[in-house]
């Protein structure tokens, strides 16, 4: 019987270690830190064993194959030792990609992934697909694989879990774009960076799609030195190419090799010159898979907004607050900022992933009125822009952010929670971020 470990107790780990019990391995669980109640129960009802709070190396040496929580570094000691004993390193999205005969779709980039893949997934659900969706959004995508029978899966990917497949080629993958992000992760090397998200497309062949965003410059130059052999498609703007999509007079259009198809998003809820690119990605993929125009145009009309991503919560004394918590590099916060329609307080802070805060200064300086940093470490942001904005508040928690927050902003004013960093230094994650701002306003 093949050994599989599962290094990392949280939902790749779960997932990963129902499907591989399924398929016969023996599974064994290892956590450096605490696994979840509930993931201890759904194991012991399957009898995989587990251990918490370290590592056995005798056990963990002896796998066959290791799947790696994307969550650890490749420099730690245990994962160099794995890898001088020749023991194969899947990531999840790997180990479960190989045992499901479902088309993949693949998204990633460094912002509009999670709403791009929602989007997908709701224009192919809605058009009658059997589709699910999964990896670094919702369940695990190896759970999905093992208690589902799907004949699509839209996945959203993150470079970490790209770090780690060998053979993942989705049918179609989507790059929505590449700023920089985790740098801490990539020896605060871009190009490491950019390297790891074209993994996406490294194994595709010719009869796969890549889409990728004409915008970017990044990633156009990126692409010209690729070795994917998939037909590339782009989208954007500025798309000049004879296929692909672009946007003009509030429609879509999308040139195929035999066809064009205009979609108008007149009546598109998704506001933003970001969610017209993530709308070019999303016809792009559906069309590629024979959904009607008529269909798509509908979905795209009835597509509900991504919470914690500019999300409307509340207007108190007509000052209005938004959500931005999933805002976790300077980019995302830059499409936050340029949204902006009037003087805003801005809520910032958190763990720095090697952020470069220069591109922002034109419209801190143009819209901003006052920060309000909430993060252990402000020191950063503080230098960056104490030149723009005199107004500079630290803050240690969430409640006392929106009370002041609060009482600096004035009528027709905004308060935004835009971060531009991780969560982890006081919060669990994004999503506990922003369901904090939305209590502590409901408080006021």
């Amino acid at each position: 019987m093949k050994k599989l470990v599962v290094l990392g107790g949280g939902e790749s780990g779960k997932g990963t270690a129902i499907l591989g019990h399924q398929l016969g391995y023996d599974v064994f669980v290892s956590d450096a830190g605490l696994i979840s109640s509930e993931v201890k129960t759904r194991l012991d009802s399957i009898g995989v064993s587990w251990e918490e709070g370290q590592h056995t190396m005798d056990r963990i040496l002896t796998a066959d194959i290791v799947m790696k929580s994307p969550g650890i570094p490749n420099h730690v000691p245990l994962i160099k030792q794995l890898r001088v004993a020749g023991i194969s390193i899947q990531s999840e999205i790997e180990f479960a990609s190989q045992h499901t005969p479902a088309k993949l779709i693949g998204i990633t980039g460094s912002n509009g992934k999670t709403t791009t893949t929602l989007l997908i997934h709701h224009i192919l659900k809605e058009a009658g697909l059997n589709v699910g969706i999964a990896g670094n959004i919702g369940e695990s995508f190896a759970q999905k694989v093992a208690e589902n029978d799907h004949d699509f899966y839209v996945l959203e990917i993150s470079s970490f879990q790209l770090d780690d497949i060998q053979t993942f080629a989705p049918e179609i993958a989507v790059i929505t774009n590449i700023t920089p992000d985790h740098l801490d992760r990539y020896n605060d090397d871009f190009s490491l960076y950019i390297k790891s998200k074209l993994r996406i497309a490294a194994n595709q062949n010719p009869n796969q799609f890549l889409l990728f965003n004409a915008d970017d410059p990044v990633l156009v130059e990126a692409l010209k030195s690729s070795s994917t052999v998939a037909k590339k498609l782009p989208f954007g703007f500025t798309n000049t190419s004879p296929i692909g999509a672009s946007y003009a007079n509030e429609e879509i259009k999308l040139i195929e090799q035999k066809s064009t198809t205009m979609i108008s998003t007149t009546q598109f809820p998704l506001q933003g010159r970001h969610n017209l690119l993530n709308a070019m990605a999303a016809v792009s993929v559906a069309r590629l898979l024979d959904v009607s125009k008529d269909s798509i145009r509908e979905s795209l009309l009835s597509f509900t907004k991504v919470e914690h991503r500019l999300e409307r919560v509340l207007k108190i004394q007509n000052r209005t607050y938004i959500n931005d918590s999933k805002a976790t590099n300077v980019n995302a916060t830059f499409y936050a900022l340029e949204s902006m329609e009037g003087q805003t307080v801005w809520i910032v802070g958190g763990v720095d992933k090697g952020n470069d805060y220069a591109a922002l200064l034109p419209l801190v300086r143009e819209k901003v009125k006052a920060i309000v940093c909430l993060g252990v470490d402000n020191e950063k942001i503080i230098d960056a822009f104490s030149p723009v904005v005199d107004l500079m508040v630290e803050t240690e928690s969430m409640k006392e952010a929106v009370k002041i927050a609060h009482k600096i902003a004035d009528k027709k004013e905004y308060v935004l929670l835009s971060p531009a960093c991780a969560s982890f230094d006081l919060f669990e994650n994004y999503e506990d971020r922003g369901n904090q701002f939305k209590a502590a306003i409901r408080e006021l």
